[in-house]
């Protein structure tokens, strides 16, 4: 297992590798990012000047090494020291790209986790229920719910769910509180784009389950232990309900990418200033360093979930751990 994993991490650096090259290289390449830099009142003495502060008079390959040495050891700019892990300043706001990312973390990192711990809750919940009834009405509203929910999407169902809840003084309107200040105004602040992130994505993971789980029933090893006489909820917690779990870890591993993606939209419908929105902002003013350390800092993310995901198969399925 240990093999597999640092095979795994090794990957990931490599692909972080290639792609900080090859957004380095784009955006680094084409165009001139110290008029990006200078503003609209800019000098011809003014852009010489960020040429020579940002290194842009070097060729681009130096520039990049420089940028890579400067994440792992700091580096010196005319703002100031940048202090590791370093991804430079923001020729927008001209504040450190790392600390302002950190500073934007918590709420897209409070989106993310509460949405896939309320739709895996509320989606397996179903799922499972729904398989366990089959056939049943329940099953029957299961499946027909799940099937209409799975064709709407963030940017329909926020507005409606503010329209109902906000604008009509049932609910205060979404907002980000520190945790540790004050947990239940972080709840109740998140609890509307919670559901909302949810309510899409539950509609999958009930299908999912429940199919899952109806295949795992007509498994040999679940008839078995059917026949023997155990209890039919010991076996359908037992051997069914781990087979299930494996392709649904699967496809978790997947959608913890697009996550982040619905979390750049649930900031945009419900106002709220993470990482996603933060993304959006550094491309309309063309900051580069803080579009190239958003693209990094959740690539990485993004990696570091696909490697416990498939740690994770060991865990459920001790037949992965063979391989």
């Amino acid at each position: 297992m240990l093999p597999f994993l640092l095979r795994r991490t090794i990957g990931a650096v490599v692909i972080l590798l290639l792609l900080s090259a090859f957004t380095f290289f784009v955006f680094f390449s084409v165009g001139d990012p110290a008029l990006m830099a200078c503003g609209k009142n800019c000098t011809a003495d003014n852009v010489a000047l960020i040429h020579k502060n940002l290194g842009l008079d070097q060729p681009v390959p130096v520039q990049y090494w420089h940028f890579l040495v400067g994440i792992f050891a700091g580096r010196d700019f005319t703002l100031g020291h940048c202090n590791a892990p370093c991804f430079g300043y923001s020729f927008a706001t001209k504040q450190d790209v790392w600390a302002t990312m950190m500073d934007r973390l918590p709420l897209t990192a409070s989106l993310a986790i509460g949405g896939v711990v309320a739709f895996l809750v509320i989606g397996l919940g179903t799922g499972l229920l729904a398989a366990w009834k089959r056939g049943t009405l329940l099953d029957k509203a299961v499946t027909s719910v799940s099937m209409i929910l799975s064709s709407v999407q963030i940017y329909i169902l926020g507005p409606v769910v503010l329209g109902i809840f906000v604008y009509s003084g049932v609910m205060a309107a979404p907002a980000y509180v520190n945790l540790t200040s004050n947990p239940v105004g972080w709840f109740m602040g998140l609890l509307i784009p919670w559901l909302v992130m949810a309510t899409i994505f539950t509609a999958q993971y009930t299908r999912m389950a429940r199919s899952t789980m109806i295949e795992q029933l007509q498994e040999e090893h679940v008839r078995t232990a059917k026949a023997k006489g155990m209890p039919a909820r010991y076996v359908f917690l037992r051997y069914a309900w781990r087979g299930s779990l494996i392709p649904i870890v699967t496809i978790l591993g997947v959608d913890l990418g697009s996550l982040f993606g619905g979390a750049m939209i649930t900031e945009f419908t419900f106002q709220l200033a993470g990482l996603g929105r933060l993304a959006v902002d550094s491309v309309t003013t063309l900051d580069l360093p803080m579009v190239m350390g958003v693209m990094i800092f959740s690539a990485a993310l993004i990696l570091v979930f696909n490697i416990i995901v498939d740690a994770a198969y060991a865990f459920i399925d001790p037949r992965v751990r063979l391989s």
